[in-house]
């Protein structure tokens, strides 16, 4: 009787053209001079991998949409103004840091639906120690207890989710249903706790000095700088080829370009009253420091690298020697931690906390990494991603608010946007080669 042999059977591949590559640096995929670059980027889009490039087109659009209809239906211009733009700054900052913490768990084809009840204990307990007629403690000890109050909540997730096997969106759905009852308690029913604290206020409601912002315009551009030149150092040492040099310089550009234009419009006075407002709002330095954090330590570190590779494939990951267990684990304590810090930008705006803090805005972080390019199968997106998704949602609630609409048309529309990216994200996951099912 005879057998035809068989090739031996092989783990899925998984496209790692957009991934980090070994070594500490960046490895596009595709080497060569401006007109290069360009050609493989059409080609990736082509391929299916467009990344963020939907949502900035959707950004654009909603921003040109909604200053038309400002001029049309209100007769003035209420959106496009300088008042206004700093605003939705301030009032996209807690989304766009929630949206990043859920990226950590989002990239592994998890999910965290606990992550804005999260915030909601760890500020529920600040709150408690704070209260001057109550524990009176300082409030630096009683944030970094509330930080630890989210490693804590993490450390709980990533223990069931990593090690006992139970799916993430089950011991997620548990905690965002229980730990709503742990705020009640702290707080108690219709319970409302101001925020007294002016170091806390100060972050959404205060403003850098006009010198300020260009000071931090300047830190961005020494340190984007200093990392190009970094990772043509180790492509150098290693043997890599080197992208044109041309390509630093067009990014140092377009940075320059865009913050001055952000920068400059944050520097004109935007009050309406004799008190002069104006500068670029304290929040926006804290989100791009942690922006840019994130971003290194899932480019440049071997954990962003092992996150992405288990999203990708994590049996291909665990047979390479990644340590999956430990890596999930991690990754749920890390969208924890940041979950609080979303929650402290959320309570330094609306200046108190109450027993339905962080309920509804985990839904909306989901939306906006999804709507970013974030993929829901696990393994393709980046921080800046989540963050452009973010503001996409933002200006839907801003620009249908200033025009009066009702609530429910918000959600209509964020609803409609968020399906679009999804069925955006699945197909262009089969031009690439995948599946539209997770094995």
């Amino acid at each position: 009787m005879s057998t035809t042999p068989q090739a031996p059977s092989t783990p899925p591949s998984t496209d790692t053209t957009s991934l980090p590559a070994e070594g500490g640096f960046i490895g596009s995929g595709q080497e060569g001079g401006v007109l290069d670059q360009a050609r493989a980027y059409v080609q990736r889009v082509r391929s299916g991998e467009m990344g963020a490039l939907p949502a900035i087109g959707g950004l654009v659009v909603l921003v040109l949409l909604f200053t038309l209809l400002s001029e049309v239906l209100l007769g003035q211009q209420y959106f496009l103004t300088e008042r206004n733009f700093a605003n939705l700054l301030t009032q996209a900052a807690s989304l766009v840091m929630l949206a990043m913490a859920l990226v950590f768990v989002i990239l592994l084809g998890e999910i965290d639906l606990s992550a804005g009840v999260t915030s909601g204990v760890a500020l529920s307990a600040f709150v408690v120690l704070t209260k001057p007629d109550g524990v009176n403690m300082n409030w630096i000890p009683a944030l970094i207890i509330a930080l630890l109050t989210g490693l804590l909540i993490g450390t709980f997730i990533g223990f069931f989710v990593a090690r006992v096997g139970i799916p993430s969106f089950v011991v997620t759905l548990g905690l965002f249903i229980g730990l709503q009852g742990v705020t009640l308690i702290l707080l108690g029913a219709g319970g409302v706790f101001r925020i007294q604290i002016p170091e806390i206020l100060a972050i959404q409601n205060s403003n850098l000095p006009v010198w300020g912002g260009w000071v931090m315009l300047a830190v961005i551009l020494l340190v984007s700088f200093g990392m190009s030149m970094w990772d043509r150092t180790l492509r150098t040492r290693a043997g890599v080829p080197n992208r044109t040099i041309a390509l630093v310089w067009l990014k140092l550009g377009v940075i320059a370009a865009v913050g001055g234009f952000v920068v400059g419009v944050l520097s004109v006075n935007r009050s309406s009253s004799i008190k002069v407002i104006e500068g670029v709002p304290i929040v926006v330095p804290i989100v791009l420091l942690i922006l840019w954090v994130g971003t290194f330590v899932l480019d440049r570190t071997k954990f962003g690298r092992y996150i992405y590779a288990i999203g990708g494939n994590a049996e291909a990951a665990r047979r390479s020697g990644v340590k999956v267990i430990t890596i999930r684990w991690a990754a749920f304590i890390v969208c924890s931690v940041l979950a609080v810090v979303s929650g402290v930008f959320s309570a330094s705006k609306v200046g108190s906390v109450n027993a339905g803090f962080g309920v509804d805005i985990v839904l909306s972080g989901v939306a906006a990494a999804v709507v970013g390019g974030v993929s829901l199968f696990g393994g393709r997106g980046r921080l800046m991603h989540a963050a452009i998704g973010a503001l996409v949602i933002a200006v839907i609630a801003n620009g249908l608010g200033l025009l009066n609409l009702p609530a429910g048309v918000n959600y209509i529309v964020t609803g409609g946007v968020l399906v679009l990216a999804a069925t955006v994200d699945a197909v262009s996951r089969v031009r690439a080669g995948g599946s539209l099912f997770r094995t």
